[in-house]
């Protein structure tokens, strides 16, 4: 059973370099009890590709999903820019 929600979405944009991609993360529980990380990543507007990672305990997936994130915030990953109406 997961004790707190996990979902992450980040973006890079980067016009110079026709760069525009997401990241998302999140942490579920699948039909057999396991705790999952589905991550899914790609170029924004398209559906990416998908990678599904197991774990026997909460606390397992949530140090991968924090190991990730401190990866991305390196590569320049940030949430989504609110345009303001």
């Amino acid at each position: 059973m997961i004790l707190q929600p996990y979902h992450l979405y980040i973006e890079r944009t980067d016009a110079s370099r026709n760069m525009a991609r997401y990241y998302a993360m999140s942490i579920e529980p699948n039909l057999f009890g396991d705790i999952c990380l589905l991550r899914k990543w790609g170029r924004i507007g398209s559906n990416g590709q998908m990678m599904v990672h197991h774990f026997g305990r909460e606390d397992e997936a949530v140090g991968l999903f924090l190991d990730l994130l401190r990866q991305k915030r390196k590569r320049g990953y940030r949430p989504r820019a609110v345009k303001a109406t």
